[in-house]
């Protein structure tokens, strides 16, 4: 007499308690924004869908719009979350470092060199500003067209500082900041696909020197 193999018994799927506080409400936000970024990151904006942001978060799939619209407006939350996070840690390095210099040219130094040492520290925030958003229309190069002239107006300030002082050549400002921030962004692009064995602060001084002295010898 055969028998039939008793079937295991199936697992519930995992229920999320829904978030309440608003304390509850944004760290259920955030952990989104983190899942988000991995998976833009790794497969793309357009291949990804709201239900791979769902699994990498460990979400159910419907509980992705409690915080968000679409997987458009995921998107642009995420790029506004990573340009706090850049203006902050660019804001801690210019603290640092007027605490240790009072050179006209410290804040701009500190601040090369922290957005190159950001982008180098979390690679996937340079494919989600570098690769993807240029490749996704009008919309998103608008939005990161307003990420790159709030950087370039923070350098600007630094540069017009440095100027006033005599310590940097006597061109358009703003044309000076968009030189150094167009810089940075490229070299973080391609360290992105290429490894030229350097680590990051030994670029992070490089491009410093570069942008203060050039190429001629002293």
């Amino acid at each position: 007499m055969s028998t039939s193999p008793i079937a295991a018994p199936e697992r519930p799927a995992r229920v999320v308690k829904r978030a309440v506080s608003d304390e509850e409400k944004e760290g259920r936000r955030n952990d989104i924004l983190a899942a988000a970024k991995e998976v833009f990151a790794g497969s793309g904006y357009q291949a990804t869908t709201i239900a791979d942001i769902a699994k990498a978060a460990k979400l159910s799939y419907g509980s992705i719009y409690w915080y968000f619209d679409s997987k458009e407006a995921l998107f642009h939350a995420l790029m506004e979350n990573e340009e706090q996070q850049l203006r902050d840690h660019v804001t801690n390095a210019l603290a640092r470092a007027s605490t240790k210099s009072r050179s006209e040219l410290a804040p701009l130094q500190a601040a090369v060199k922290a957005t190159l040492e950001f982008f180098e520290s979390d690679k996937a925030v340079v494919k989600l500003l570098f690769r993807d958003s240029y490749a996704l229309g009008d919309r998103f190069e608008k939005h990161l067209f307003y990420i790159y002239e709030g950087f370039i107006s923070d350098i600007e300030v630094m540069v017009e500082e440095a100027q006033k002082n005599g310590k940097i050549i006597s061109a358009p400002p703003r044309m000076v900041a968009f030189c150094v921030v167009s810089l940075v962004g490229q070299i973080a692009h391609r360290r992105l696909i290429t490894d030229d064995g350097l680590a990051s602060d030994v670029v992070a001084d490089f491009v410093v020197s570069f942008v203060l002295n050039g190429l001629l010898p002293r």
